[in-house]
């Protein structure tokens, strides 16, 4: 039962963010005068005509990801009232639309989740998980403890409590606590040889939470969406420069996307954290993750997404020369079918080699 209500989430999720996108173009193309023949929920084949608003047929589709939009003449030269009848500059914010909208839902998720959770308070340690039979179960400390100080050097932050940590292997040492208001002081000896994976005192960490207000959380959620596009951007340098391993840098498709969103779901019902708020907020984060990351990857310069539409246009854009349209069709036919390739191998390297990590 809980993997279906993940699925359904996941497609519900996934599809408004496509959704998004193609009411972006939708939206900028009534206002910009272009016709629109048809708006999709979902994908076709078409279930059943809704209604028809100013001219565009709204359409139910069967395959329930998403949606499309159908302008009038928009593979047709000379069409009235038609997509490539347009000044080049039209078309361009149209092609631009999509991106935005995501780029904006983005933000917007990203504006809830401080504004409600707040933001890590990296001068602040919090324990998140003591593991059975760990010098740290042993001295008592506990899941939500604030560690202030180790062998009487004030904790400012992790770094400190694990060069602390580091250089007291295998000796007693104090350890200053606050819990419920009260300080507290133990003492435990941290493991030279912990065994794997549980450090040497036995515990896991994290930063705790300070709420956020509304236009601070604006500029914060700017703040983490300045940082996603620059990584995004500086991926390819940083994969030549050795810097992020290659296993690392991987593109993932429809399942290592769901893989991501079913581990966030389960991080949202166990997460001490995340229990604490209402907002399933490791979703939250994966869904803002994603209607960015979509916005970026329409924008790269590859004929058949909107940023390879917007390399086609330039030369209109800049010269006055367009380039024929049966040129045009035929370059984005050939990079359709090997997009269609690429996604292909990338979900076959999603169920061989899955990445799980949110």
């Amino acid at each position: 039962m809980d993997l279906f209500l993940t699925i359904l989430q996941f497609v519900l999720a996934f599809g408004l963010l496509v959704f998004v996108h193609e009411l972006g173009h939708f939206l900028v193309s009534k206002a910009l005068g272009i016709e629109v023949e048809e708006f999709g929920f979902g994908y076709p084949p078409r279930l059943v005509k809704l209604f028809t608003w100013k001219g565009t047929d709204v359409t139910l589709n069967w395959i329930p990801f998403g949606g499309f939009v159908r302008p009038k003449g928009e593979t047709e030269e000379g069409v009235e009232g038609g997509m490539l009848s347009a000044p080049a500059w039209k078309r361009l914010l149209i092609l631009l639309a999509g991106a935005t909208f995501n780029f904006i839902t983005g933000i917007i998720i990203l504006i809830i989740m401080f504004n409600a959770v707040g933001t890590a308070d990296t001068s602040r340690v919090l324990v998140s998980e003591v593991i059975q039979g760990s010098p740290a179960q042993q001295a008592d400390l506990r899941a939500g403890d604030l560690i202030t100080s180790i062998a009487g050097t004030p904790i400012t932050s992790m770094e400190t409590l694990q060069n602390l940590i580091k250089a007291n292997l295998g000796k007693e040492i104090s350890i200053g606590i606050s819990r419920d208001g009260q300080t507290l002081t133990t003492t435990a000896t941290p493991r030279v040889n912990p065994p794997a994976g549980q450090g040497a005192l036995g515990i896991s960490l994290t930063n705790p939470l300070e709420p956020l207000p509304f236009f601070p959380s604006v500029g914060r959620a700017f703040e983490t969406f300045g940082m996603q596009v620059q990584q995004t951007l500086m991926l390819p340098v940083n994969l030549i420069r050795g810097v992020i391993n290659p296993s690392d840098a991987r593109v993932v498709g429809i399942k290592g996307i769901f893989d991501i969103f079913s581990n966030a779901s389960q991080m949202d019902q166990t997460s001490t954290i995340a229990t604490a708020t209402p907002l399933p907020i490791y979703r939250l984060s994966v869904i803002s993750m994603l209607s960015i990351a979509l916005g970026i990857t329409n924008l790269l310069p590859i004929p058949a997404l909107d940023g390879g539409q917007i390399v086609l246009l330039l030369p209109e854009l800049f010269f006055k020369k367009r380039i024929p349209q049966n040129v045009v069709n035929a370059i984005n036919s050939v990079f359709f079918f090997l997009l269609i390739a690429l996604m292909i191998y990338i979900t076959v390297q999603d169920f061989v080699n899955p990445v799980l990590q949110p």
